[in-house]
């Protein structure tokens, strides 16, 4: 075989190979969608910091976190502990006493992120979350929903 049909060879092979590889990887999935609204940067918040207890899905496990706002940004402790996440900006709307949050955050060494929805009333929050992890042949999301309450607002320091 001559160096040109060996070299076409191995394209077609390597080609077919690649081919056959997309064709068995799994979908991206989209990250938790966030309600249209009139959005302003965050500072409602600020100060405040809230224990809460999510039920995630598809596993049903219950996992407690604490969510803390200060000078416009957002942390999930329990997101600074696995990934480093740091404080991420989030941004809200106030409808009579409810306060509406987000936040999106994104992992620095790893391909996760996080985005985050929720109510604030008093000292109620309510939450919705999204754990999204992309790698090139397959994405995995764990939703979650929860709630809780404020926290003294001289409880402990932030982790991580």
């Amino acid at each position: 075989m001559t160096p040109i049909a060996q070299a076409a060879a191995i394209a077609i092979l390597t080609l077919g190979t690649g081919a056959a590889t997309v064709s068995v990887m799994t979908p991206d999935i989209p990250d938790m969608p966030v309600p249209d609204a009139a959005w302003s940067v965050g500072s409602a918040l600020d100060g405040r910091a809230f224990a809460i207890t999510a039920t995630l899905e598809p596993s049903g496990e219950e996992d407690s976190d604490i969510l803390r706002f200060e000078n416009g940004a957002f942390l999930s402790e329990g997101c600074q502990e696995y990934c480093d996440f740091g404080w991420s900006d989030y941004r809200t709307w106030t409808k009579g006493d409810t306060v509406h949050f987000t936040a999106t955050a994104t992992c620095p060494t790893a391909p996760h992120k996080t985005v985050w929805h929720g109510t604030v009333t008093g000292d109620e929050i309510t939450v919705e979350m999204s754990w999204t992890t992309r790698r090139w042949y397959w994405t995995h999301q764990i939703m979650g929903a929860g709630s809780g309450t404020a926290l003294p607002a001289t409880d402990g320091a932030v982790a991580g």
